[in-house]
């Protein structure tokens, strides 16, 4: 590792919050307890969280793996990428510029410093249309029409502990909280804070969707559908959604085809049993957008 590598892990270990590189990921925790926030893991599959931060020390632990460690070795159990790649994967994600400075080996150790969360600020909202890029992204994703209304175009800034700014663009939705849900071809995340997306329809029928992207997935298939809607945003959000779920008397379920998707819903087929697994409608792909991307791929028409 040469020595400009060893300052700048350095820096990201003492300056990077890992709730808010998490966050920024999707991910929320399930609890916070005192100063330990715990989590569904998501360096494997889990229904029960295991998953143990404590922010102040700048370390996790994954009860269930027997790992843990620093931010850098969340960074390089979470992308399995070299070291380098790591440490520029985190600048990236968590919007921050960290100074590579001359490192005074004679320096004692220095205590870990109060993290400032980096500063979100959306500056403008758009409808579609505006920005080619997001409508590249939009086709590419196969749901332009359905994403007419339902999605808009995020402008926003993120201002770090130096006050420097970086700028981006994304699709976006709002969540329950009112925080703009953001995606584009390179990034995923949430400006604020986590939650639900609920869009109001009938109000004895719901589906319920891990992610956004997926629900524009079926309303492409479903132009005509009038059900009600719960987007979890994230899985750690299974609960939020099952308690606004409750009302309802016919559920239907289009979670992920992947471990963690099936064990999410027999979590909520568990808690409301009124609720179905629909996900068989996408037999062979990991999600309802797979099956849509596969379908235009091949030229099926709906």
């Amino acid at each position: 590792m040469n020595r400009s590598n060893t300052i700048q892990a350095r820096e990201i270990k003492d300056t990077v919050s890992i709730v808010d590189l998490l966050s920024r990921l999707g991910y929320e925790p399930v609890r916070i307890h005192g100063q330990e926030s715990k989590y569904l893991s998501m360096l494997h599959t889990e229904t029960q969280p295991s998953f143990y931060v404590k922010d102040k020390l700048g370390v996790w632990y994954d009860q269930g793996l027997g790992k843990g460690g620093t931010i850098i070795d969340f960074g390089l159990a979470y992308w399995n990428l070299p070291f380098q790649e790591t440490l520029e994967k985190i600048v990236q994600v968590c919007g921050t510029n960290l100074p590579l400075v001359n490192y005074d080996r004679q320096e004692s150790a220095r205590k870990r410093r109060a993290v400032k969360i980096p500063h979100y600020e959306v500056e403008e909202i758009k409808p579609l249309g505006n920005n080619p890029q997001i409508t590249d992204y939009l086709n590419y994703r196969g749901i332009w029409q359905a994403a007419q209304n339902r999605i808009q175009e995020v402008y926003y800034f993120v201002e770090d502990q130096k006050k420097q700014r970086k700028y981006f663009f994304a699709a976006g939705w709002q969540n329950e909280l009112g925080s703009w849900e953001v995606r584009n071809k390179y990034f995923k995340g949430c400006l604020g804070h986590k939650a639900i997306s609920f869009i109001p329809g009938d109000e004895n029928r719901l589906a319920v969707f891990e992610g956004y992207i997926n629900y524009l997935s079926w309303l492409t298939d479903n132009p005509g559908a009038d059900e009600s809607v719960i987007v979890l945003n994230s899985i750690a959000l299974l609960n939020a959604a099952a308690k606004k779920a409750q009302q309802y008397s016919n559920i239907n379920i289009y979670f992920d085809r992947d471990q963690t998707g099936h064990n999410a819903t027999l979590e909520l087929i568990k808690a409301l049993p009124q609720a179905v697994d629909h996900s068989a409608i996408y037999e062979g792909h990991n999600d309802y957008n797979d099956k849509l991307r596969a379908e235009l791929h091949n030229g099926i028409t709906r």
